[in-house]
């Protein structure tokens, strides 16, 4: 069982390269975040696999997004017990795959690795994204890897970075200083661009988006995954001034960008 969180796309583009070597249920975590949210009653929490489960996700900051270690903590999971974990990153996952093994321990899974893949920058917010033509590159380059990987979890085979660090006080203290400094909706404001169509508020894994009055107003609980300022087929969100001029970047299921500006 492939579970799989993804902002923009790149980790889902992942999980669908290893489902195809593993023939594993893909399951998306932002449409179970999402009903979570809306206080869904239905919205699943148990988790059974006959074979390893597989966790793919982007690195927020060296680590897994917090959301999704608290969709983690907060389901149940039977079965085949043996998990691997697979993180798209912008350059470097860090200490990423540590925290994942530590987070296996307390769930009661034995960690199978971690590996990490380069995809293209989607953090607006702080950085650039690549141009279509770097995207496109480096996304044909991801395929390969992420081939490889969907092999060895076939065979259940362990993965892993190699030297991967282990978490230190440096490493935790920037993941907080990350969540605490750059992690808020409150910048976010619309242009007259803006049509109202709701995309946003569909496409937003933590249901935080409302349209009011025909205009989207964000709810506070934001995990900066850049999917509605990415997505906006107008490009009509901005991220306070750190977004003006930047190229969106968001890929769709099939693996094609969905802007070539």
């Amino acid at each position: 069982m492939i579970l799989y969180f993804s902002g923009t796309g790149n980790s889902r583009y992942a999980a669908s390269l290893i489902q195809a070597q593993t023939g594993d249920e893909l399951i998306c975590i932002n449409d179970i975040l999402r009903a979570r949210m809306r206080q869904d009653p239905e919205a699943r929490r148990d988790f059974r696999s006959d074979s390893p489960f597989v966790f793919v996700c982007p690195v927020y900051c060296w680590r897994m997004p917090h959301v999704v270690e608290d969709f983690l903590r907060e389901s149940r999971f039977s079965g085949d017990m043996r998990a691997y974990f697979v993180m798209t990153c912008g350059k470097s996952s860090g200490p990423a795959g540590k925290h994942a093994e530590l987070l296996c321990k307390e769930l009661g899974l034995t960690f199978l690795g971690m590996r990490s893949v380069i995809m293209p920058e989607n953090y607006i917010a702080l950085f650039d994204s690549a141009s279509y033509d770097e995207a496109l590159g480096m996304l044909r380059a991801a395929v390969g890897p992420l081939e490889s990987i969907g092999r060895l979890i076939a065979c259940c085979r362990p993965i892993g970075d190699t030297n991967t660090p282990n978490p230190c006080s440096l490493h935790t203290k920037m993941n907080e200083n990350f969540y605490r400094l750059h992690i808020s909706d409150k910048p976010y404001r619309v242009t007259e661009a803006c049509t109202g169509c709701g995309s946003c508020e569909a496409i937003c894994p933590l249901a935080n988006i409302r349209l009011r009055e025909g205009r989207p107003v964000w709810g506070g609980n934001c995990t900066q995954c850049m999917a509605c300022i990415s997505f906006c087929p107008t490009n009509a969100i901005e991220y306070g001034r750190r977004s003006l001029g930047k190229r969106r970047y968001y890929l769709r299921a099939d693996g094609t960008q969905l802007k070539k500006d």
